[in-house]
């Protein structure tokens, strides 16, 4: 069975197309990621921008031909923050109806925390018995999911959805560039306080950061010169050296942010909330260290794809 995996985010449009491997893995045939920015101005409108809607479109219309031309047989497409938040999304879900045959799923709180710890976790070597703390920041919100595997399936103990991510963040506090100092303790501050009540970690496994965020901050650490998902998959990162990359990036301008080596230009404008984020969530867990997971919502869906067929 080949499966398709489709995740519209905030910031970036996820495709993963699979086939189930022996005892269940996953075996990719192809990935993309295309930052469409969907997300933009939604916080403060409530609505879709005309020309993020074209990208978003003109994204969904060339991963609709791979699904085609990869000779996909289920298909899912999912939603997360922006489409939450978005007042009017009728048109996108037409769109995603013509495309794919299906209808596109906004996912709610629980179902995103289950999607994220089983996709987070594939791929990498079993922890024993011990729980994880899983985050994924994303461009609208951040995603906090800490629990284990039972018996094959994610058992979450918590799951939450904080309305601060990158994009988010960024457009309501950062207009110097670089960030000033008034602007990204303004950001920390916010983060701060969404985060409080967020659990302490389970054990003493280090928590495991997911998605575009950490990956490209993980990148910048190592100085890939070209992104190598495996490489980044299962990669930790001292907090400490974590807060020298986000401080570093944080003193840079725009221009200079983009041409760093590990850097995905199009992230450039809002890796500094994000790796912000990152460093206040961890300080709340007095992390020393974060582990990095190249998979999230669209492995995990691809995950329950094959196990429903």
């Amino acid at each position: 069975m080949r499966v398709a995996a489709i995740d519209i985010g905030t910031n970036t449009v996820l495709l993963l197309i699979a086939d189930g491997g022996a005892g269940g893995a996953l075996r990719p045939a192809a990935e993309r990621a295309t930052i469409t920015r969907l997300g933009q101005g939604v916080d403060r409108t409530r609505r879709f921008s005309p020309a993020a809607l074209a990208r978003t479109v003109e994204c969904l219309e060339a991963y609709a031909r791979d699904v085609r031309d990869l000779g996909v047989e289920r298909v899912a497409v999912v939603g997360t923050s922006a489409m939450r938040d978005a007042e009017e999304g009728d048109g996108l879900r037409a769109t995603v109806r013509t495309l794919f045959g299906v209808e596109a799923r906004v996912l709610s709180g629980d179902e995103e925390a289950r999607l994220t710890f089983r996709g987070a976790m594939s791929g990498l070597p079993p922890d024993g018995e011990r729980d994880l703390a899983i985050f994924d920041i994303g461009g609208g919100s951040t995603e906090v999911v800490i629990g284990g595997m039972q018996d094959g399936n994610p058992r979450i103990d918590f799951g939450a959805s904080y309305n601060v991510g990158g994009v988010r963040l960024t457009e309501r506090y950062v207009s110097h560039d670089p960030p000033s100092k008034e602007e990204t303790e303004a950001l920390v501050d916010e983060a701060r306080s969404a985060f409080a009540g967020v659990p302490p970690l389970p054990d003493a496994s280090p928590p495991l950061g997911v998605a575009g965020t950490m990956t490209t901050l993980a990148a910048v650490f190592l100085g890939l010169e070209t992104y190598d998902g495996e490489r980044v998959h299962g990669q930790l990162i001292p907090v400490a050296d974590l807060r020298r990359v986000v401080d570093r990036l944080a003193s840079l301008r725009l221009d200079a942010r983009r041409v760093v080596r590990g850097m995905e230009p199009k992230r450039a404008d809002v890796i500094v909330a994000g790796g912000l984020l990152a460093l206040a969530l961890l300080d709340h867990w007095a992390a020393t260290a974060v582990r990095i997971s190249d998979r999230g919502v669209r492995w995990g869906l691809a995950e329950e794809l094959l196990l429903e067929s």
